[in-house]
C-alpha cells in the first residue's frame, strides 16, 4: 500500500499518542483506595483491646472540639507565617505560634502542589495521584470518603464561604455574621487572593505582604469570636492555619522545590495549654495527617483512604487511656488500608508492629481494668504510645510508598508501540525524503499478513497469562477484550510493518553494493548538527540535571547552529563554497539527499525546492549587496536569542534570578512596560500585515489594538491618560474584542485554502490563506502573552523572517535542513516564553482570557496554545515557507515526515529513560513533569502533522 510521507507520518504519531498515553496510564498509578463497603458508609469502631477483660469502650470516642474553623490560604508557604515576612506582616499569628495557645507543624505537600490535589490530600488524607494536575482546572466533586461527608453524615453543620474571582472580599464580608451566629460546627474560609498576586507579581511583589496583614486581622477576628463563643460551650474550638501550597520563587507552583511543597499547619486552641517559657519549634509533618487529627477532633471516623498518622500534640492533653484510644483507631484504620493494597501485608514492618502494639495495649487495658494504677501500668501505657507512634510513622511510610508501584504491563505495552512507531519511522527515511516523497507499506502482502495472525495470537496468549496470574491491579487488564484485542492487533501490525522494512532495506543495501551510483551522498555542515543535535537531545534527558536545565541545551544548540550559519554564509558569499560537484547539474545537502531528482544523473542527489536552488543573482558579483545581508543574519538571530535569554530566566538554577521581564512586570515601571508592550505590537503589525489582504490588515490591526486595551483593563499597562487603577477590569470585553478578530481572520485564511481547490491562481491564493491562518494565531499568540513577554513574539517573527530571506533561500537549504531549524527555534522560544519543565511554569491565567466563568474545554485550549506557542507559531511559519517557496508539495510531505521524526525521537528515547529510572530519587519532582510534557508535546505535534498533511493534500489536488 503505497502512502504519502506526509500522511505516514502523521498515522505514525497518532498511533505514537495513544502508546504515550497507555504508557501514563501505568506510569502513573491509581492511588491507595480502599475496597471495604461504599464510599460513605460508616463502619463500626474497633473495639478497645482487651486480654482477658471486657471493655466498654466500643464506640467512637466523643468530639474534642465544639466548633471547628479551617482557616486554608491558597499559596501560603511556610517563610510567609514563620519566617520574617510573618514577623513583619504577620504579628498577632506570629504571637499565637510562639507564646499562645497552639501547636505548630510545617506541612509537606506532596508534588504535584496545585490546588485541587492538595486540597484533596487535606480533607481525605489519601495521596492523590500525580496525574491529578490535569484535573485542577476543572476538578470534579470529589466522592472519596472524607472528613466533610463524615462531618455531615454525623448531623454536623458545615458552613463554606470561598471565592474564584481573584479577590477576597466576598468571604470576609460573611466572617462578622456567620461568627455571631452559633448554628454551625465547622466554617471553612478559603482565601484565594496571595495565590492570585504571587502569579501576577511573584512572592517579592509589596502586595503580598498588605495581603499577609489582611489575613492576619482576619485570624485575629476569627480567633477572638471562638474565644468568646466558648464560654457558652463545655468543649473548646479549634482553628486551623493552613496553606494547600506553597509559592516558587517566580510565583507559581506545581513543582516540588522547597518554597513549593512547605506549607505552615497551625491549630489554635485553648485546650492546647502552654506554660511560660514553652518552647515549641514547628516539627515537619505530612498533608494528610490533618485529616486523622479532624477525624479525632471531631469524633469522626477516619477516612478509608487515609494514609495520614494522627498529629499527637493535638491529643497529648488528654488522659493515657483516650489516648491508646485513638492511636489504636488510626493503626487499625491504616492497617486494613495495608491489608487491601499490599498482598503480603504480613511481613510489612508497620503491619508487626501494630500487631505488638495491639497486644501491649490489650495487656495495659486488662490492668486498668483491675484498677492498678502503679508506676507499673504508667510505664507500660507510655511504652504502648511510644509503640503506636512508631506503627503510625511506619504504616504510614509504608502505604505512600504504594504511589511507587507501577503498572508494568501497561507501561510496556505503551513502550512497545512507542518504539514499534520509532523503529518505522526510521526505517522509512531513504524512502519518505526521497523526491517521490511516498513509500510502500507492506501491510497486505500474503507474508506480513501471516506473520501478523501469528504475532497477534502469541500476544493474546501472553495477555491471558499475564492477566490471569497478575497479583495487583492493572489497567491494561481491565480493558474490554475488543479495546485490548484493538491494542495487540495494532502491536502485530506495527511489527509485521518493521519487519518487512527491514527485509526491503537488507535487499536495497545489497543491490546498492553490487552497483553503487556515481555520486555519493554528502552531508553538509548543518545536516550533519542537525543529526548530532536532535540524537544528542534525546540522549541528554536520561540526566535529572539536563531536564532540569533542559533550556540551556536548546539555547547551546540554536547557538552552535547560528554559528555554523555564519561560517556557512562566509564560505558561499566569499569562498565560493557552494561550487556544484563535477558531474552533477545541481546538487542539494541534507539528509533528503538520497534519491536523484528527475534532470539530474542518475548518481546525484537532489532536493526539489522549487526557485530556492538558484542562487540569487545579487550573490553573484563580487560586490552584492545582499551578501553582507546573508554575513549579517546569523549574528542578529544570535544577538536576539541571547536578549531573550535575559528576559526570562528559567530552569531551577536560573527561576529565582531577577530577569529584565521580573523588572518589567513590577508595579513601579508599569510606564515603561506600557512603552515597550505598544512598541512591540505596533511591530508585529509591520512584520505580518505584508501579506494579508485588506480586510486581514483591518482585522489584524484592530485586534492588536484590542489586545493593548485588555492588558490595561486589567491594569497591566497604562494608557497615556490612565494616572491610576481605579478602572482595572477582568478584561472580558476587550479579550473578546480580540477573539472576534482571530477568528474573523482564521475564517478568511480558510475560506481562501478552500477557494485555491477552484481558482486559476492556486498557488498564490493558497499562499495568501495559509499566511493568514498564521497571522490569526499571531494575534492569538499576542493576546494570550503576557505583556513583558511581547518581545518574545517581535523577536520570533523578526528571526523567521530574516532566516526565510537571508539564510535558507540564498543558502540553498534543503526541505530537511529547514524542517530541524524551525523545530530547534521552536523549541528554544518554548523556553525563551519563560517555560520550563516545571509545572509551576505553566500559566494557567491564559485560559480565562475572556472568560467570565471556567469553561473546561476553551480553557483548556488557551492554555494549551499559551504554553506551546513558540513550537506552533514555528510550525506555522514552516508550513507557510515551504508552501510558499517549493515548487511542489512533496517538500511538505518530506517536512511533516521529518518534523514528526525530530518529536518522536526525544519522546520514544524519553520513556525508555524513565522506565529505567523509575526508582530514582527525584522520579516525581524531575523526571514525571517533564513526561507530561512530552506527551502534551507529541499531541501538539500530531495536530501539526494533520495540519501538514491537510495542506499537501490541497498542493497534490489538480
Amino acid at each position: 500500500m503505497r502512502m504519502g510521507s506526509g500522511t505516514f507520518a502523521a498515522c505514525c504519531i497518532a498511533i505514537e499518542v495513544l502508546g504515550v498515553a497507555l504508557f501514563l496510564r501505568g506510569f502513573f498509578p491509581a492511588p491507595v483506595r480502599s475496597s471495604s463497603g461504599t464510599e460513605h458508609q460508616a463502619e463500626p469502631p474497633a473495639p478497645e483491646p482487651a486480654a482477658g477483660a471486657s471493655s466498654n469502650w466500643t464506640k467512637l470516642p466523643p468530639p474534642l472540639f465544639s466548633k471547628v474553623v479551617i482557616m486554608l490560604i491558597d499559596g501560603l508557604r511556610d517563610d510567609f507565617v514563620f519566617g520574617s515576612k510573618g514577623v513583619k506582616f504577620m504579628p498577632y499569628t506570629t504571637y499565637v505560634v510562639e507564646k499562645g495557645a497552639s501547636h505548630s507543624f510545617v506541612a509537606e505537600a506532596k508534588p504535584p502542589t496545585v490546588t485541587m490535589p492538595r486540597i484533596k490530600a487535606l480533607m481525605t488524607g489519601s495521596l492523590p495521584g500525580f496525574v491529578d494536575v490535569i484535573r485542577n482546572l476543572n476538578s470534579p466533586s470529589v466522592r472519596e470518603d472524607n472528613v466533610l461527608t463524615q462531618a455531615r453524615a454525623a448531623g454536623k453543620r458545615i458552613f463554606f464561604y470561598g471565592d474564584d474571582t481573584w479577590v477576597d472580599d466576598n468571604v470576609t464580608r460573611h466572617l462578622d455574621t456567620v461568627l455571631q451566629r452559633g448554628d454551625w460546627d465547622v466554617l471553612i474560609l478559603h482565601y484565594l487572593g496571595l495565590d492570585h498576586i504571587g502569579h501576577v507579581s511573584g512572592p517579592g511583589s509589596p502586595l503580598i505582604g498588605r495581603k499577609l496583614r489582611e489575613m492576619d486581622s482576619v485570624l485575629m477576628k476569627t480567633h477572638a469570636a471562638l474565644l468568646a463563643q466558648e464560654k457558652k460551650t463545655l468543649l473548646p474550638s479549634l482553628l486551623v492555619l493552613c496553606g494547600d501550597h506553597g509559592m516558587s520563587e517566580t510565583g507559581g507552583h506545581g513543582g516540588s522545590s522547597t518554597e513549593e511543597v512547605n506549607t505552615p499547619l497551625v491549630l489554635i486552641s485553648s485546650a492546647f495549654e502552654r506554660k511560660p517559657g514553652d518552647v515549641r519549634r514547628p516539627a515537619h509533618v505530612q498533608q494528610t495527617d490533618l485529616a486523622p487529627t479532624l477525624a479525632v477532633g471531631l469524633g469522626l471516623p477516619i477516612p478509608k483512604h487515609s494514609v495520614g498518622s494522627l498529629l499527637f500534640p493535638v491529643v497529648q492533653g488528654t488522659a493515657l487511656r483516650e489516648q491508646l484510644r485513638f492511636l489504636h483507631l488510626n493503626t487499625v484504620q491504616l492497617s486494613k488500608l495495608l491489608q487491601e493494597n499490599v498482598p503480603s501485608y504480613e511481613k510489612e514492618p508497620g503491619f508487626e508492629q501494630f500487631k505488638m502494639s495491639e497486644r501491649l495495649h490489650g495487656n495495659w487495658i486488662r490492668l486498668y481494668l483491675e484498677e492498678n494504677n502503679s508506676e507499673v501500668l504508667f510505664n507500660l501505657g507510655i511504652k504502648v504510645r511510644r509503640q503506636y507512634l512508631d506503627a503510625l510513622r511506619t504504616l504510614s511510610l509504608s502505604l505512600s510508598r504504594q504511589v511507587m508501584q507501577y503498572d508494568i504491563y501497561s507501561m510496556v505495552m505503551g513502550t512497545v508501540v512507542v518504539l514499534e512507531v520509532l523503529t518505522l519511522l526510521l526505517l522509512s527515511v531513504p524512502q519518505a525524503l526521497g523526491s517521490k516523497a511516498n513509500l510502500d507499506v507492506p501491510l497486505w502482502s500474503p507474508v506480513p499478513s501471516l506473520l501478523f495472525y501469528l504475532l497477534l495470537l502469541i500476544l493474546l496468549a501472553a495477555h491471558v497469562t499475564v492477566c490471569t496470574s497478575a497479583e495487583s491491579s492493572c489497567y491494561f487488564c481491565s480493558l474490554p477484550w475488543l479495546a485490548a484485542g484493538g491494542v495487540m492487533a495494532l502491536i502485530s501490525a506495527l511489527l509485521s510493518a518493521v519487519l518487512a522494512a527491514l527485509t526491503k532495506l537488507f535487499v536495497d543495501s545489497r543491490r546498492l553494493r553490487t552497483d553503487p551510483g556515481p555520486c555519493p551522498s554528502r552531508w553538509s555542515d548543518v545536516g550533519l548538527l542537525a543529526v548530532l543535535g536532535t540524537v544528542g537531545h534525546a540522549l541528554s534527558l536520561g540526566a535529572s540535571s539536563f531536564v532540569e536545565e533542559e533550556h540551556q541545551t536548546w539555547y547551546f544548540l540554536v547557538t552552535t547552529l547560528g554559528l555554523a550559519l555564519c561560517h556557512e554564509a562566509y564560505s558561499t558569499c566569499f569562498l565560493g563554497g557552494d561550487a556544484e560537484p563535477p558531474g552533477c547539474h545541481r546538487t542539494e545537502r541534507g539528509l533528503d539527499s538520497m534519491v536523484p531528482v528527475q534532470g539530474g544523473n542518475p548518481g546525484c542527489d537532489v532536493l526539489e525546492l522549487g526557485q530556492t536552488h538558484r542562487r540569487p543573482a545579487s550573490l553573484d558579483g563580487p560586490w552584492g549587496r545582499d551578501r553582507w545581508l546573508v554575513l549579517a543574519s546569523p549574528w542578529l538571530t544570535l544577538a536576539c536569542c541571547r536578549l531573550l535569554r535575559a528576559l526570562n530566566p528559567t530552569g531551577v538554577q536560573g527561576a529565582h534570578r531577577p530577569g529584565l521581564g521580573h523588572w518589567l512586570a513590577s508595579s513601579d515601571h508599569r510606564a515603561e512596560l506600557s512603552v515597550l508592550a505598544a512598541l512591540s505590537l505596533l511591530v508585529i503589525f509591520a512584520l505580518v500585515q505584508s501579506r494579508c489582504s485588506w480586510a486581514s490588515k483591518v482585522a489584524l490591526g484592530l485586534g492588536l489594538l484590542g489586545v493593548y486595551c485588555y492588558r490595561a483593563a486589567t491594569g497591566s499597562v497604562l494608557f497615556p491618560w490612565q494616572q491610576d487603577n481605579k478602572d482595572i477590569s477582568r478584561g472580558v470585553v476587550e479579550a473578546r474584542f480580540v477573539y472576534v478578530f482571530v477568528l474573523g481572520i482564521l475564517f478568511m485564511g480558510t475560506k481562501d485554502l478552500l477557494k485555491s481547490q477552484v481558482t486559476a491562481a492556486a498557488s498564490k491564493v493558497r499562499t495568501r490563506g495559509l499566511w493568514e491562518t498564521h497571522s490569526g494565531f499571531i494575534l492569538l499568540a499576542a493576546l494570550l502573552s503576557r505583556p513583558h513577554n511581547l518581545p518574545v513574539l517581535v523577536s520570533c517573527l523578526a528571526i523567521q523572517a530574516v532566516m526565510a530571506k537571508f539564510i535558507w533561500k540564498p543558502l540553498r537549504h534543503d526541505a530537511v535542513e529547514v524542517t530541524v531549524m524551525h523545530y530547534w527555534f521552536g523549541q528554544a522560544f518554548f523556553y525563551f516564553q519563560g517555560n520550563s519543565n516545571n509545572m509551576a511554569t505553566v500559566d494557567v491565567s491564559a485560559g480565562f482570557v475572556g472568560l467570565d466563568t471556567y469553561v473546561a474545554i476553551p480553557a483548556a485550549l488557551l492554555t494549551l496554545f499559551a504554553t506551546y506557542m513558540g513550537p506552533v507559531l514555528w510550525a506555522s511559519h514552516l508550513l507557510n515557507f515551504l508552501s510558499s517557496e517549493a515548487g511542489s508539495g512533496s517538500a511538505l510531505s518530506r517536512a511533516c515526515f521529518c518534523y514528526a521524526l525530530v518529536c518522536s525521537l526525544p519522546a520514544s528515547a524519553y520513556i525508555i529513560l524513565v522506565t529505567s529510572l523509575r526508582y530514582h530519587l527525584f522520579i516525581w519532582s524531575v523526571f514525571s513533569p517533564k513526561l507530561l510534557y512530552e506527551g502534551t508535546h507529541l499531541l501538539v505535534t500530531a495536530a501539526i502533522c494533520v495540519l501538514f498533511t491537510a495542506v499537501d493534500q490541497t498542493h497534490t489536488k489538480p
